[in-house]
């Protein structure tokens, strides 16, 4: 009967042996190494992010020191890693990102906010263990506080355009209370009277020193990093053609309706429309009927 391999390999002296193997595995990496095509061949080619540039937020310079690089520099690989969820964000970008960048320029909110949503739910109804809920994640509270409508027919808070004018109106009150885009956002994750209670504490306004929970921490840093591989998606190793992004939902017509509707499927085949798509244009209709008490709401139907 034939040696094996590893038994013909246990006849030499194990440090030889070792070194043999050893030595092949290192000629054989650095000649995948020198051939690029090979090299580049890979499924993915995992490398440190390089924090070779100046980042802000809002026009708030990031202040970098030893905590504060870690703190981005772990978001930055954490999101650039995290593929499906990251390149769903830069498909979607082209879809939501016009819409909302015009409300935030009429309310007078910086652009930067658009990264908000995609931290929060990344452009998705997302729903959260604590209940928030939509694109901007609102708490049914603040929702209603802000004007959007949440009942058993209809939740607002899936309204991409009632939902950022909201969430809009609520940055803009977190900003004149902290005096800061930077607090503003960090008081959005966290929740303003907590913030201000540990700024209190801790005799200091400036996010970048307050020592927070965890999800805080991270938070704003979260968001840049976003910012940061959605302006810049080459450079993280995401190549996306432009057929491949998501276009804008505005082959619609807009149908104002203040009365009941008591079927929301027959209204659909009624306008040459099927349920389904109804929903997928309408996701703030959560119900199959919307019975009406004198408000009207603007449905939109597929051409």
């Amino acid at each position: 009967m034939k040696s094996s391999f590893f038994q013909k390999i246990n006849k030499f002296p194990y440090g030889l042996a070792l070194g043999i193997i050893s030595v092949g595995v290192f000629i054989s990496f650095t000649n995948s190494y020198n051939d690029r095509s090979n090299f580049f061949a890979l499924p993915q080619i995992i490398s440190p992010m390089k924090l070779n540039r100046d980042f802000s937020f809002a026009g708030e310079p990031v202040l970098l020191n030893e905590d504060t690089k870690e703190r981005l520099d772990r978001e930055l690989m954490v999101n650039a890693y995290y593929h499906s969820s990251t390149l769903m964000g830069i498909k979607k970008m082209t879809r939501f990102f016009p819409v909302i960048e015009k409300i935030l320029q009429e309310e007078g909110i910086p652009d930067d906010f658009k990264y908000l949503a995609v931290a929060e739910s990344n452009l998705m109804n997302a729903t959260s263990s604590s209940n928030a809920k939509g694109y901007w994640q609102f708490m049914k509270g603040t929702s209603q506080d802000e004007g959007l409508e949440i009942s058993d027919y209809v939740d607002e808070r899936n309204h991409l355009e009632l939902s950022t004018r909201a969430a809009a109106r609520y940055i803009k009150k977190l900003y004149q209370k902290f005096g800061s885009w930077t607090a503003a956002a960090a008081a959005y994750n966290v929740g303003p009277n907590k913030l201000q209670q540990v700024m209190n504490e801790q005799k200091t306004n400036n996010y970048y020193d307050l020592h927070l929970n965890q999800e805080t921490l991270r938070y704003v840093f979260r968001i840049v990093a976003i910012k940061d591989i959605l302006i810049y998606p080459e450079e993280y190793g995401f190549l996306v053609h432009p057929e491949e992004l998501y276009g804008p939902l505005d082959r619609v017509h807009t149908l104002k309706v203040d009365t009941t509707i008591k079927s929301l499927i027959d209204f659909a085949h009624h306008h040459g429309t099927t349920y389904r798509m109804l929903k997928y244009y309408n996701p703030w209709l959560i119900s199959d009927a919307l019975p009406n008490k004198g408000k009207t709401y603007e449905i939109k139907i597929p051409k």
